[in-house]
């Protein structure tokens, strides 16, 4: 008896029009009929049922368990911080104080950058290192402040300057630091992670190259000490500047230059020496990592030395040094207030939202992904969003600026041998030490040691050329979109090297997703060879299962032989007028079209049109096909068979969507017209959706096309599985379908003329499917064993591989009267 809610479902979709009968295919009267042998009222019957709207919801709709969940994965230090240990915490110190000694200088440098005063770079070293470990998935990652989103940073400063001098530069990064990390945040708690996968490796390896190009290009004049222009410029042109203003070289370069000299001659005498020394390789490592701590000591001292007795010098450093110096930097957090973000603010720096959101998430995620491969850990990269997004929403309340993942940082703390992400907290304790006890010291760095600080650690993110030889061997093309980002980025900016090497690879996809092309397959008959002893059917062991992998059999492959398969091979049509054709990619809307024109442009030259006199007069036809010139008769070719069956491979489909499925009842119905009066069989092999079986079932494919009102008879081959065997009667089923002779044998022992013939006029004639597969000798020894179907019978024309779709379709074209003669079998997994 319908419920209430039923019968008012009902009559509203009659008011509407709806049909809610449309396609019931699986009504037990629509099963049954044909020449099946298999019955609906059987226990071993399976009928597929259809997934529900309300399932998806189910799906999609979170339970409190998960939610639970969420809520704890949003802390993930609680599933380790309890079982924290002395080795533990041994690891991190070591490394937290490591970073912590290189993290101080690069962070002043970095301010440098941004156009700030050099605490900032401090404050932001601090806040980030202290926040992001509560929220961590990655024990390596290091926050802070980074060249190229520092280089952002001052490229807005500056702007803000000239267009809103009543804001302070400190004020407009803060304020940055605040919104992008809200948007950052907000992808992270929606756990939009995944966006960052559309950002190729490409257009990260050109990101880092330009920018890393045009950072340290831009450092040079500080380095060698030449003003007069400025190094915020396009690359090219501050390089065309330099040459212009070489001759201004001031003493700043003797520092500089010779600083960077020493840098690299460390770095590579450790490197050396660690080498030479493998025993004395991890302390080697750590005096490596400090070489940037020791020249910046180093040249301190000698800049004190040089400067110590000019008079009222910490009044006019400017002025009164033998070479630019830091300054003075104020001891504690001076500048610590609530960030001001307003709309005149915002306007400042609106068009570079955009760019620094993705800096954030390029170098963040990337670095942390790659770490974690090489340290066999995974990363959640929604809760990495998560971490970054807080980093940079409660910094800017200590004066920090916009910062994410440091590349150089990473790697040393990862060598260091860190253990967890409390290590930050460590650093975080020697950057505050920096900040109360060392800004003294720090008055006396000259500004051109900190420039070669920094072309020292952003020259190793420029891509060697050995990487770049190796894009070309995987993709050509590519390798030009690295080379277009480099490029826009010296002659324009970071920016538009940013957004040209994303859109470009995205049009890269989105064009081989539209032009992805099908493939045609053939069939061809292979044999397994161990050594030099082909292995054959004389190798089956007498009175035992046969072994699968001793067989020889068939498999599919494609008639262009495109797939790189030996071109020697003779691939066979699979049957006159059946065609196996396989989706290359996924199919949906964007693509549909283009699979399916080549699908029928090569049927039609290919086969012949079943009735070439299915128009009775010359006006019946469509203007496309006038057909042949008044007197004279239709060019009917005998040779080509007429199109009989189609066989689609969706096994790399995982959805499908209404235009798509649109497109195969456009084609369906062209095809029809083409082979009138006979109507084409679709089958279909790997479906692996339950979704896009739905929708292809609700479009009338699955099942045997409709004439009228009535079916057609059909003659289904399905796949059927042991239940509780341990034997493969799948192996003796491909076994049987490949070897006349044991099948020759088979119909001899049942005393049949023709294989395989399990009839019946109805489901009535064989009502039991384990019955109908004990009559079958494919099994051997194992008829006791149980058989079921694997996928359901409403559906016949869905099948669990291409062998067995095959065989449906050569059994239902070749003998109408005949029934199916192999019944494929497989074994449930």
């Amino acid at each position: 008896m319908p419920t209430t809610g039923a019968k008012i479902g009902h009559g509203l979709a009659k008011v509407l029009g709806i049909k809610l009968d449309y396609r019931q295919e699986m009504q037990a009267e629509k099963i049954t009929r044909g020449e099946s042998v298999f019955s609906v009222s059987s226990a071993d019957t399976f009928v597929e049922a259809e997934p529900t709207v309300w399932e998806w919801f189910r799906d999609v709709t979170p339970t409190g368990s998960s939610m639970i969940t969420y809520g704890r994965n949003l802390f993930p230090f609680t599933r380790w911080i309890g079982r924290y240990n002395l080795q533990w915490l041994y690891g991190d110190l070591v490394a937290g104080i490591t970073i912590g000694a290189v993290v101080v200088p690069q962070g002043m440098a970095y301010a440098k950058l941004a156009a700030l005063d050099p605490e900032y770079g401090l404050y932001s070293s601090f806040m980030g290192v202290l926040i992001y470990w509560f929220f961590a998935t990655s024990k390596d990652i290091t926050i802070g402040p980074v060249a190229v989103m520092s280089t952002i940073v001052g490229n807005i400063v500056l702007k803000a300057e000239k267009s809103h001098p009543e804001y302070q530069g400190h004020v407009i990064a803060s304020s940055l630091a605040v919104l992008v990390g809200g948007i950052v945040c907000f992808l992270g708690l929606a756990r939009l992670g995944w966006i960052v996968d559309f950002i190729s490796l490409t257009s990260i390896s050109a990101f880092m190259t330009g920018s890393a190009i045009n950072i340290c290009v831009g450092q040079i004049p500080n380095l060698m000490g030449i003003t007069g222009f400025s190094t915020r410029d396009s690359t090219y042109l501050v390089v065309i500047h330099i040459l212009e203003h070489l001759g201004r070289t001031k003493l700043d370069a003797a520092m500089g230059l010779t600083a960077l000299l020493f840098l690299y001659l460390l770095r590579f005498g450790f490197t050396y020496a660690g080498n030479k020394f493998p025993k004395h390789r991890r302390l080697l490592f750590f005096c490596s990592t400090l070489r940037t701590v020791f020249i910046i000591l180093l040249y301190t001292m000698i800049s004190w030395l040089v400067n110590r007795n000019v008079p009222n010098i910490h009044k006019k450093p400017s002025k009164l040094a033998k070479f630019k110096l830091l300054g003075n930097v104020p001891r504690g957090f001076k500048h610590a207030a609530v960030p001001v973000l307003n709309s005149d603010i915002i306007k400042v720096y609106a068009s570079e939202i955009p760019v620094s959101v993705i800096v954030l998430l390029i170098e963040h995620i990337s670095i942390a992904k790659s770490f974690g491969r090489v340290n066999n850990y995974t990363i959640d990269p929604s809760q990495e969003l998560v971490a970054i997004g807080v980093s940079n929403l409660l910094g800017p309340f200590l004066g920090a600026y916009p910062v994410t993942g440091s590349f150089s940082r990473t790697a040393i703390k990862s060598k260091a041998g860190v253990r967890t992400p409390f290590a930050g907290v460590i650093t975080a304790v020697v950057v505050l030490l920096a900040i109360y006890a060392l800004p003294a010291v720090f008055f006396y760095i000259p500004n051109a040691v900190l420039s070669a600080v920094i072309i020292h650690a952003v020259g190793d993110l420029i891509t060697p050329p050995n990487t770049v030889y190796q894009f070309w061997k995987i993709s050509p093309i590519e390798v030009i979109i690295f080379f277009a980002g480099v490029l826009v980025t010296v002659f324009s900016s970071i920016e538009n090297g940013i957004y040209t090497t994303i859109c470009v690879s995205l049009a890269l996809l989105l064009f081989r997703v539209v032009k992805a092309r099908g493939r045609f397959l053939g069939k061809v008959q292979v044999h397994s060879v161990i050594g030099d002893h082909l292995l054959e059917g004389k190798d089956k062991p007498n009175g035992q299962p046969y072994d699968h992998e001793k067989a020889d059999r068939n498999i599919f492959l494609p008639l262009e032989h495109d797939d790189g398969s030996n071109p020697m091979i003779d691939t066979d049509s699979p049957h006159p007028g059946v065609f196996i054709y396989r989706f290359s990619e996924g199919y949906n809307y964007p693509n549909a079209n283009h699979y399916l024109d080549y699908m029928v442009s090569s049927i039609f030259k290919q086969t012949r049109r079943t009735d070439p006199n299915a128009y009775g007069r010359p006006g019946d036809r469509p203007w496309n096909d006038p057909g042949p010139r008044r007197g004279k008769a239709a060019i009917v070719n005998e040779h080509l068979p007429t199109l009989k069956a189609i066989i689609l491979d969706f096994s790399s489909v995982n959805n499908v969507d209404v235009t798509s499925v649109q497109h195969l009842i456009d084609v369906r119905n062209q095809l029809d017209r083409y082979t009138t009066p006979e109507k084409v069989q679709w089958h279909f092999a790997h479906i692996n959706n339950r979704w896009t079986r739905r929708a292809l079932a609700s479009a009338g494919f699955g099942y045997p096309t409709e004439e009228g009102d009535e079916f057609q008879r059909w003659k289904p081959i399905f796949s059927v599985a042991e239940l509780g065997g341990s034997s493969s009667a799948a192996a003796d089923a491909e076994y049987a379908m490949n070897h006349p002779e044991h099948k020759k044998h088979r119909d001899v022992e049942l005393g049949r003329e023709h294989s395989g013939e399990i009839t019946g006029e109805s489901s009535e004639a064989s009502s039991d499917i384990n019955q109908a597969i004990q009559n079958s000798k494919a099994y051997g020894s194992q008829v006791n064993q149980k058989k079921i179907v694997v996928h359901g019978l409403n559906r016949p024309f869905f099948h669990i591989d291409l062998t067995s779709a095959l065989q449906s379709a050569v059994a239902n074209i070749s003998h109408p009267s005949a029934t199916a003669d192999v019944v494929q079998d497989q074994k449930l997994s």
